[in-house]
Formats: structure tokens, sequence, C-alpha cells
């Protein structure tokens, strides 16, 4: 188990310690729940009536909310308390889980496959012909990776994931479990007699970026010409459906459950709320942003706030909902 002195977790959170108890703190939890020797936080004023019951022996808190004193529970200011939450929940991370040996000889990879240095490969993971895998890459069990791609430097893949053929990974990315990349786009055609659907081949690729995050069950599909891409510093959530020749700009946030059409483009920063829909060659441009369960059917300017279905401007929106909810009561 880890623990830390509480001038310890001062100086991970780069804090201010204004009031100090002597006590060894062993774990996190929510300011409601947090009992003797766990740390919590408040990042908002709401829940600063919370603290007033609360057991924990520390407190990390946001400047500018003021707390009353609790003579068994330390206190420590910080600039902003969720991006100490963020320091602190990575120094009691538990350890990943660990390989026997460093390529498992029930992996199966090509002879033609270029393997780096400290690479792990765990049991039933396959990699095939002419891929690179660059230095400390892990593919955790049962990953399988095609042919003719790359994957930068300490790239992360977990169980489940199929990187299809000609895919390209930046480095430092992680890949949670079942993770599709690189599977054909979805692409039909009646056919000349009307009587069946013609499938139309994808032959790009997928291209993704550095500092890239996926979440479980996501899809990134390949491109019908040329490639889909995800650009550096892109999280993407749980859930998430990427459709061929997408391309992301920077640092883009998607929400589980929701999807773009084919041939969307977002700028640098747009954020996409849960459950959102965009329709096909739809520009959302950069820092814009999406409310969830919202469908987009038309390019959105930069910095605009959208929601609802169709989505139209926020402002606009919460304007149309208090109307309609007034002629109700009428």
């Amino acid at each position: 188990m880890k623990s830390f002195s509480i001038n310890e977790i001062k100086n991970l959170v780069n804090g201010n310690l204004i009031f100090e108890i002597n006590e060894v703190i062993t774990g996190l939890e929510t300011v409601d729940n947090a009992t003797i020797g766990q740390a919590t936080f408040i990042g908002h004023k709401k829940f600063a009536k919370n603290f007033e019951n609360s057991k924990a022996s520390v407190v990390i808190v946001s400047e500018g909310i003021e707390l009353k004193d609790n003579p068994t529970c330390a206190q420590i200011k910080v600039t902003n308390a969720d991006l100490a939450m963020a320091k602190l929940l990575e120094a009691f991370s538990p350890e990943t889980p660990s390989f026997i040996s460093n390529i498992s000889p029930v992996a199966v990879i090509d002879k033609s496959a270029i393997i780096g240095k400290n690479v792990k490969v765990g049991a039933g993971c396959y990699v095939g012909k002419n891929t690179v895998v660059e230095d400390n890459v892990t593919l955790y069990p049962n990953v399988t990776v095609f042919d003719d791609c790359k994957i930068g430097q300490n790239t992360i893949v977990w169980s489940g994931t199929v990187i299809r053929e000609r895919s390209e990974i930046g480095a430092h990315c992680i890949f949670h479990n079942n993770v599709s990349i690189g599977a054909d786009g979805f692409g039909y055609r009646p056919s000349d007699d009307g009587r069946s659907l013609v499938k139309i081949p994808h032959i790009g690729n997928v291209i993704i970026g550095n500092n890239v995050e996926i979440g479980a069950n996501s899809c990134v599909d390949r491109a019908k010409f040329s490639s889909t891409i995800i650009g550096d510093g892109c999280k993407i959530d749980n859930l998430v459906q990427i459709a061929h020749n997408c391309i992301l700009g920077r640092s883009c946030i998607m929400a589980g459950s929701s999807g773009l059409a084919g041939s969307v483009t977002l700028g640098d920063g747009v954020i996409i709320g849960g459950s959102a829909s965009i329709k096909d060659h739809t520009t959302i441009h950069s820092g814009a942003i999406v409310g969830a369960g919202s469908g987009v059917l038309a390019d959105v300017p930069a910095g605009k706030t959208v929601l609802g279905y169709p989505a139209t401007d926020a402002k606009e929106k919460m304007k149309q909902w208090v109307a309609l909810r007034k002629l109700g009561r009428a």
C-alpha cells in the first residue's frame, strides 16, 4: 500500500499547507466518504458544506473557497483542486499488470516485423509482417496488429484491441480494451438493378498522432482514399464512432457514445458531448462545443456552443426551450 505524509502530499500538489495534523495518508476518496488516513478534494464552493462532516485527514481545496476549521483535517490550498487530484491519483496508482517475460512465447510475431527495445508483447498477441513496433511499447494479451503498421514509442495497447493493416500510431498513446483501428468504412450504393447493395471498398488507412487516448470499444475506421486522421492530444471516450475520412485537429475531446459520420472535420480543441451525432461532410471549427445528445447537421463556427436536434446556438436553443415550457403551462 502506498502512503505519504501530509507534507509530502503538499509538495506533490505544489500547495500551501494552512492547517496541519500528524497523519499518514494511504488513499483518496470523495469528501462524503473519506475516512481517517484519506485525502479528499473540494474544487467548487457548492461542496464546501460537505466538508463540515467529513472524516478525511486532509482536504485539497481550490483557492477562493473558504472552509471551516476542522481539528482532525489538514487543509492544503492549490490553484486548481482537479489538477491536484490528477497528480495524486497518479501517485497512488497501483502497479499495472506484470509480464513474466517481455515477449510471451505464445505470441506470434512475423519474422519481418521490427520490434524495438523494451517492448512487451503478451500471450496471444499477433504482430503482422513489416510492422514496426518502436521502443517501450506494451501490447497486453490478445492484441492483434496486422501488416504494415507502425506503433510509436511508449504506446500502450490493452487486450482485445485490433489494429488493422497500414495503420500509423504515434507515441505515448493509450488504447483501452477492444478498440478497433482501421476497419472498413461504412459505404454502400444500390446496384444497377436496384435489387442489392454494392460495397464501396476502403483502401486508405488511419493515422493517429501522439498522446492520443481512445476508450474501450471505440472505433476509428480507415479512409476510402488517403487517411482518417486523429490529431495529437485527442481524447476519445468509450463507445465512440469515428467514420472514414474524418479529420480531427489537436486536443479534441469526444465523450461516450458520440459519433462522427464520414468525412467530418474537427478543428483544434473541439468538444463533442456524450451521445452527440455529427452529419457527414460537416466541419466543426476550432474551439466549438457540441452539447450532449445534440445532432449537428451543418457547419459550426469557431468558438460556438450548439445544443439540441438539430443543433443551434446554445443561447437561442435555451430560449426556445423556455418558450415551449411556457406554452405547455398556458
